[in-house]
């Protein structure tokens, strides 16, 4: 899909920092200018942006995208060329010569073979290859689809299947497998199939919405109005109704299409992209993108409309030295002018994020700023959840998440907003271990390193707006949520799983143990004052784990205890304690055995704890330290302690200085330990007691 735009010239600094915006290119551009060059051509089936000659195709592989890869090259034979695709093994190159003739050739053996129209009445519109297990290559007539099986080797094509349909233009995009036929007086009337590894599903027969400028007017749809999009792995198709000035939306399910909803626009000419889920409607004249997040419920942008920035253009080419490199009338100085126009008259958007500057021979790729895109809004739950749903640059949007929420309550913001923020990362989390997307990817050190930077980082804390206004990095205009279901019968179409492999590899999430090194422990240590409002944050961090049933590791446990008994608060931590808000740990018991230091009551509780959860040799080493010397034999060899050393109890008790007490511990472990008479403790304290005795009769 493509949408032209306007020529503009955008003066930006080497930095990349010429303005605000959430949504930028990174100079420089993938240049793909060949000499001889007979135009440009879009492979989306392999990711590849053709550029043939008369006798040859040179190829660019534009995913990942790499401005300084190298192209490759096939050599073809001399004719005029509609179309290129390769097919989906890189065998062979499919050329569209005219509308009744397409020419194949194998790039091995160079052998070549032609397909034609038959009847000549007929015209090809387009083709495309597929991995559908029922043909190979499917040609858009219009008359209707041919499924066609490719045979290399007999130098032909086997035709499976056909479908008539009377067709007027297609569309078709290989990351949805989808194709749409646009047939009827108004070119509104869309038939639709889709070609997937499990089959082809036929859609039923749709009309898109189109508002007339005049009562007896019948506005014609075209192509360029009209784009299939894949967001959040569901297929959507957006249609620009210029005279109601809406872009309505509709989603594919198996029997059904269903509109989704309407957006506005405040422009003539439209182009659309779609980066990491978000869809951008550039709005050319107005030469502003807007973003939506079409995963929530609210039909409102996500932030302000925005210049798309140019990044990365060296400080030569800038705005102040433009003059001096036109008067130059050096080549490099054409170059660089070229390169930094945006939405130039030659601009074609291809879906998803790539735009062609098909004049200049350009591609650049289209990026979101996370950063600039948090510091845009106050709410700051629905900017957690926006960054949570992004994919493409998981990292730095986990970085963002740790930074605003570590903000967040060092700023004292309410509770009930540091509540809401800190259930949406819980549930992402959850959601994120169902499906299995949740990866170790960074090394605790690398996470730390790099959410330290972002917390210093002027432009993460605060954003100087224009107009002057400061907000805080944790402002943003989300709001999430489930889209509409339909019922059972009403399956969704879904692109192919290979097609959202990559973007699966990472997540955003954030674990409670990440939760506490990166944002409680950090602030326990920032924070001055009462830890009050602190410790209200951690319970209810610990309610939004135990809402999505995740068990949290001690140490948050332990920075709750820790924090209530600095401030004397024990009547509120035994009850936390008694109810189980904070969960039974050896962590816990012997944060509270040192807490209770200075209150019994919560001392015991520790002691409890260490009993109930059967940790014997702690509990009896504590029972010994509190000088309970016998109640802790008799628990030893009640639960079969073995593990503590009978010199433990007879140094404890030879420092009591109480005979009786030194002879009752002898006397327990010559009766109840094998061998231990035999032991060099066994004589050593025999002859103190004996000494201490005979101390006590002189």
């Amino acid at each position: 899909m493509s949408g032209k735009a306007s020529s503009s010239q955008l003066s930006v600094s080497s930095s990349g920092s010429g303005g605000l915006s959430h949504v930028y290119i990174q100079h420089p551009p993938l240049r793909c200018n060949v000499p001889r060059s007979r135009g440009l051509f879009y492979d989306d089936g392999n990711k590849l942006l053709c550029s043939p000659t008369s006798d040859q195709v040179f190829s660019w592989k534009t995913a990942p995208f790499d401005p300084l890869v190298a192209p490759t090259s096939d050599l073809i034979s001399e004719g005029p060329i509609l179309s290129i695709r390769y097919s989906l093994d890189a065998k062979i190159i499919a050329i569209q010569r005219t509308s009744q003739e397409i020419q194949f050739f194998h790039r091995e053996t160079g052998q070549n073979f032609c397909h034609k129209c038959n009847p000549e009445s007929e015209s090809i519109l387009g083709f495309f290859w597929t991995d559908c297990p029922l043909c190979h290559f499917v040609l858009v007539k219009n008359s209707g689809l041919d499924l066609l099986a490719c045979d290399a080797e007999s130098k032909s094509l086997q035709l499976v299947k056909t479908r008539k349909l009377n067709v007027s233009w297609y569309l078709y995009t290989h990351e949805s497998r989808m194709v749409l036929l646009a047939s009827g007086m108004q070119c509104n009337t869309f038939s639709g199939f889709q070609f997937s590894s499990a089959g082809i599903v036929c859609l039923p027969k749709f009309e898109m919405i189109m508002a007339k400028s005049e009562a007896n007017s019948k506005p014609v749809l075209a192509a360029e109005d009209v784009y299939i999009a894949t967001i959040y792995g569901r297929i959507y198709c957006l249609q620009i109704d210029r005279v109601a000035m809406l872009l309505h939306s509709y989603r594919f399910y198996q029997d059904a299409v269903v509109q989704q909803g309407s957006l506005p626009i405040y422009s003539s000419q439209i182009a659309v992209s779609v980066v990491d889920n978000v869809l951008l409607i550039h709005q050319v004249d107005a030469k502003v993108v807007i973003l939506y997040d079409i995963f929530a419920n609210s039909l409102a942008p996500i932030s302000a409309p925005l210049p798309l920035l140019l990044r990365g253009l060296p400080r030569s080419n800038s705005f102040t030295s433009r003059s001096t490199a036109k008067d130059s009338e050096s080549p490099e100085a054409n170059i660089s002018d070229s390169e930094s126009k945006i939405y130039g008259d030659d601009w074609t958007f291809m879906i998803p994020d790539l735009a062609c500057d098909v004049s200049n021979k350009l591609l650049w790729k289209i990026n979101l700023d996370l950063e600039a895109i948090s510091a845009c809004s106050s709410e700051v739950p629905s900017v957690l959840e926006f960054l949570q749903h992004r994919k493409l640059e998981a990292s730095k949007a986990k970085q963002l998440c740790l930074a605003i929420t570590h903000n967040l309550i060092l700023e004292r913001r309410p509770v009930l907003m540091v509540a809401k923020a800190v259930e949406v990362l819980m549930v992402s989390y959850s959601q994120s271990l169902k499906t299995g997307s949740y990866l170790k990817g960074i090394k605790d050190t690398e996470v730390n390193a790099q959410f330290k930077s972002l917390k210093t980082n002027p432009k993460v804390n605060k954003e100087k707006l224009s107009g002057g206004a400061e907000r805080s990095s944790t402002e943003v205009h989300i709001s999430s949520s489930q889209s509409q279901q339909l019922g059972p019968a009403n399956s969704p179409l879904n692109a192919s799983v290979s097609e959202r492999q990559e973007s699966q590899l990472t997540s955003p999430a954030i674990s409670p143990d990440e939760m506490y090194s990166f944002v409680f422990a950090p602030v326990e240590e920032e924070m001055v004052g009462d830890s009050s409002y602190l410790v209200a944050i951690i319970l209810e961090f610990l309610r939004s784990a135990s809402s999505v049933k995740k068990k949290v590791k001690p140490n948050i446990n332990v920075l709750a205890i820790q924090l209530l008994a600095r401030n004397e608060r024990y009547a509120e931590l035994s009850l936390f304690i008694i109810n189980k808000v904070l969960e039974p740990s050896k962590k816990v018991a012997m944060q509270l055995l040192e807490s209770g230091g200075q209150n019994s009551q919560v001392r015991k509780l520790g002691l409890d704890m260490l009993r109930q959860l059967s940790f014997h040799h702690d509990y009896v080493l504590q029972l010994v330290q509190d000088g309970y010397y016998l109640e802790a034999l008799r628990y030893a060899r009640k639960h079969k302690v073995v593990t503590v050393r009978p010199s433990l109890f007879l140094e404890a008790a030879l420092a009591s200085n109480d005979s009786q007490l030194l002879a009752a511990v002898l006397r327990f472990f010559s009766d109840f330990t094998p061998g231990f008479k035999t032991t060099s403790d066994c004589h050593t304290y025999n002859r103190i007691l004996y000494e201490m005795n005979s101390a006590v009769a002189v």
